[in-house]
């Protein structure tokens, strides 16, 4: 929902979606005939590999493609491993693809049923890591940033977008069970659970501080959480672990509890589909799923031109693949029609002031975006506080230019990453 003054004067007023009882249904996505995973890291067929084509896999198996690195993926199915390749990922990143066809006769993996009757960090890493929700468990052994709080946020960071709303509404014993398993992997006693709206009632007994955040974006982000809800401002640049404040989604807490009370990692995404319309459905589909199954499955029909975007209008990230999978991080999938895509465009900004009003950080965007647009990365982040940007997407939403601030912001920091990281390296 959007407010604006009549006048013009102050910023509008944008909230996130609230779930009610009426969207409370599920659309469970069948399982396809094959899924694609993919692991951290390129591959590369000169490494001793765990895993190759033609071997046989079960549900809930640790699938680990390289002997040489940590990463690894929780197999969804049971079936057999069809081909491991390289799949170049947007700015930069690189992944192992793994593909299985699946099997008619599903056999479920015991080695975290056995491992699990230990209730500590390094069962959890090595098992854990890509549960739904994506539990971010490399925080906690960094001895040189100690995480001393965990923030268990109950809503969605973005707009439309009602996954987590609904674990909290539906998986209080999960929760539970998961804030105690988290306390003691972690050895963390000061978690919060921070719930969206008024709505603080009937929480008071799920083992973890409540606090409310407000409705209005980006009051969600973690940025504005530290700042509004904990008190603590994070310097430019950095994060809140480098303050010892660790974000943990709902779900990927309600999968943790399961997975101990079970026995069983769990291996289906929760997800909020928006279609062309609008029209918003939560949806479970195993991790690995194609998108393309979901849209099929619900009927959603893609045209030449229509634009597939994971995660919410705000903040989301276009894909150019019907085939990109379902990933543990996966909260959202929209599809835009090609006659509703906002107009972009490269037309100069015309000090109208609207970014600037309406930055949660104050940053003075209109003379950002200048050198963002010239490619002068360095002068941005040292005069005009790149850094500070905490990523809302306002300053484009409200561009009347139709400048892609947001997409430009996001380049800039990686192009300064990249740079970073070539000079480390030659010392």
């Amino acid at each position: 929902m959007i407010r604006k003054s009549f006048f013009g004067f102050v910023k509008p007023r944008i909230e996130y979606a609230l779930l009610s009882d009426q969207h409370l249904n599920i659309v469970e996505i069948p399982d396809p005939k094959s899924i694609n995973l993919l692991v951290d890291g390129p591959f590369n067929p000169g490494e001793a590999t765990l895993l190759k084509e033609g071997d046989t896999v079960k549900t809930g198996q640790k699938l680990a493609p390289s002997t040489e690195k940590d990463a690894y993926a929780i197999s969804p199915v049971t079936g057999t491993v069809t081909s491991i390749s390289s799949y170049a990922g947007d700015f930069g990143k690189f992944y192992t693809a793994v593909s299985i066809d699946v099997s008619d006769q599903e056999e479920f993996d015991d080695q975290f049923e056995t491992a699990c009757v230990e209730t500590t960090l390094p069962v959890a890493r090595n098992y854990l890591t890509q549960l739904p929700g994506k539990l971010p468990l490399n925080f906690f052994n960094d001895s040189e940033k100690p995480i001393n709080t965990i923030v268990i946020y109950g809503g969605d960071n973005d707009l439309l977008v009602t996954t987590n709303q609904y674990i909290v509404k539906s998986r209080t014993d999960d929760l539970k069970h998961g804030i105690r398993i988290l306390n003691q992997i972690s050895d963390v006693d000061h978690i919060i659970m921070a719930i969206p709206g008024e709505f603080l009632q009937g929480y008071g007994h799920i083992g973890a501080e409540v606090k409310n955040v407000p409705i209005e974006y980006p009051a969600a982000n973690p940025f504005m959480i530290m700042k509004d809800t904990l008190g603590r401002i994070v310097p430019a640049g950095r994060q809140s672990e480098d303050l010892g404040v660790c974000f943990i989604t709902a779900e990927a807490v309600a999968a943790l509890g399961s997975a101990f009370q079970n026995g069983q990692i769990p291996v289906s995404k929760l997800m909020t589909v928006v279609g062309k319309n609008g029209d918003q459905q939560l949806v479970s589909a195993r991790i690995g799923t194609p998108i393309s199954h979901i849209f099929d499955t619900l009927g959603i029909t893609l045209s030449e031109k229509d634009r597939i975007i994971l995660g919410g209008p705000m903040t989301g990230a276009s894909v150019w693949s019907e085939d990109y999978p379902v990933m543990p991080d996966t909260s959202a999938l929209m599809v835009q029609d090609k006659e509703m895509i906002p107009y972009v465009s490269d037309y100069p900004c015309i000090n109208c002031g609207e970014c600037i009003r309406i930055c949660p950080v104050y940053i003075p965007i209109n003379m950002l975006v200048r050198f963002l647009e010239a490619g002068h990365y360095e002068e941005a982040a040292d005069q005009y506080d790149l850094y500070s940007c905490i990523e809302c997407g306002l300053c484009s939403f409200v561009c009347p230019s139709k400048i892609p601030i947001f997409q430009f912001i996001r380049l800039a920091k990686y192009e300064l990453g990249r740079v970073n990281s070539a000079e480390e390296a030659h010392g």
